[in-house]
């Protein structure tokens, strides 16, 4: 299938050149600008930077940065917010991982639609490509619907809750969360929120994902998966039958693959502690942050107001607490690895939710959580483990949009899990998309 990579072989061999792909890729930025998907674009920088010479295994493709993360000094993120917006200036450093994505010769022309700080699994007012009632998912939405839409074949994501996961699986995606620390946070960005956090990019296909981890990864030890791999299927009740279909159906192909497979009970239990420890992480970081900046509540939207207040509300023996949390959940989840290697499940409970699903002028912090833990069963047990984890696109439901699968396993095995997914999607019907990628022969 076409893919970044194949963009960047087209590019390197002559059959048409970086300018055009970028003159494209703006042109369908402006076309398919209804989609919401993009906060900030430049073309002037955008055509400039297209001319000069790139190298690297994605030279001359077009990219667009997150609107939160890592980023880069053209392109700084303002987090989905506007008061935020006024106050960004250009002209800094590059991140470390965007100078890597710059070395792999990915050239950015702006920033993608997310929601407030990060702060939901919708990410208005991007739409969904493939319906656009629908949500692309969050908060990487505005990246994952520039990459269904063909505006980018390849765009930046960030995941501290399942931010990269549910957009991929909402709009027919490849999507790693990549294992804590084996992607490089920063100077901008900290220590990540406590190691919640991982970035990496959404992508058409998962050789795109390989090669950008690869670009980009910090060059840890990498540890492998048993031979044969063995595999625990987990479904949570509340997940609607073609998202357990899908599950159900990959554990056979796997099985086939020469896998072992065990249905075992869903680590709902887990998922929802796990949710709990990011939601105290997410309070304490927006209080510090906002505090940081001298940004007034006014400022932003009610909900993020109320985040802030009960991050500086909690106390360090609260914040303690939350920490030694996720080392248990960590060590727990790592035990349970002893027994299998890959956990399978479904992405969301029943496929993209609608655009406008979250309100950001309530402001019930438990509500709020909840709803995200209803659309994504236990995707923030990766965030708070630190494990490995990969959505993986598996067909349509009954109303045309994309599902999804995801793999996990332990922490440090990126590389080997990339590899047992190339062979389920050897196996897999390519993913369709309602675009074509904007400036590909």
């Amino acid at each position: 299938m076409k893919d970044a990579l194949s963009l960047a072989a087209s590019i390197t061999s002559g059959r048409t050149t970086a300018p055009e792909v970028m003159a494209a890729a703006l042109q369908a930025a402006v076309d398919r600008g209804g989609l919401g998907a993009t906060v900030l674009v430049d073309p002037e920088r955008a055509m400039a930077d297209a001319r000069r010479t790139h190298h690297g295994p994605f030279a001359g493709v077009p990219f667009l940065g997150k609107d939160l993360g890592s980023g880069s000094g053209a392109f700084p993120p303002a987090a989905g917010v506007a008061a935020l917006r006024s106050k960004a200036r250009s002209g800094g450093p590059d991140s470390e991982l965007f100078s890597r994505f710059f070395e792999s010769g990915l050239v950015q022309f702006g920033l993608t639609t997310v929601p407030p700080f990060g702060l939901a699994l919708t990410s208005d007012p991007a739409r969904n490509p493939h319906d656009p009632a629908l949500s692309p998912g969050g908060s990487s939405g505005g990246a994952a619907a520039a990459v269904a839409a063909g505006i980018v074949a390849i765009a930046h994501a960030t995941d501290a809750a399942g931010s990269i996961r549910v957009p991929a699986a909402c709009c027919g995606l490849f999507g790693l969360k990549p294992s804590r620390d084996a992607i490089p946070g920063g100077p901008h960005f900290g220590n990540h929120l406590m190691g919640l956090a991982g970035e990496l990019v959404l992508a058409r296909s998962l050789r795109d994902i390989r090669q950008a981890f690869l670009s980009t990864n910090s060059g840890g030890p990498a540890a492998g998966l048993a031979s044969p791999v063995r595999i625990a299927l987990t479904i949570p009740e509340r997940c609607r039958g073609p998202q357990a279909h899908a599950a159900s159906a990959a554990a056979l192909v796997l099985q086939r693959l020469g896998c072992s497979v065990e249905t075992r009970p869903a680590p709902d239990e887990l998922g929802t502690r796990a949710m709990h420890v990011a939601g105290i992480i997410l309070a304490a970081s927006l209080a510090e942050w906002l505090d940081g900046l001298a940004l007034p509540d006014p400022d932003i939207p009610p909900f993020a107001a109320a985040v802030a207040a009960h991050g500086r509300s909690m106390t360090a023996a609260t914040l303690f607490a939350a920490s030694r949390e996720m080392a248990v959940i960590t060590s727990e989840l790592w035990h349970a690895f002893e027994a299998f290697d890959v956990i399978l499940s479904p992405v969301l409970a029943d496929g993209p939710p609608p655009v406008g699903v979250f309100d950001f002028n309530a402001t019930s912090i438990d509500a709020h959580l909840a709803q995200m833990q209803a659309i994504a069963p236990n995707a923030a047990l990766a965030n708070v483990a630190g494990a490995a984890a990969l959505a993986i696109p598996h067909g349509m439901d009954d109303r045309r949009v994309p599902v999804g699968i995801q793999l996990m396993s332990r922490c440090g095995t990126d590389l080997a899990l990339l590899e047992l997914a190339a062979q389920l999607v050897e196996a897999l019907p390519d993913p369709s998309f309602p675009f074509p990628i904007a400036g590909h022969p």
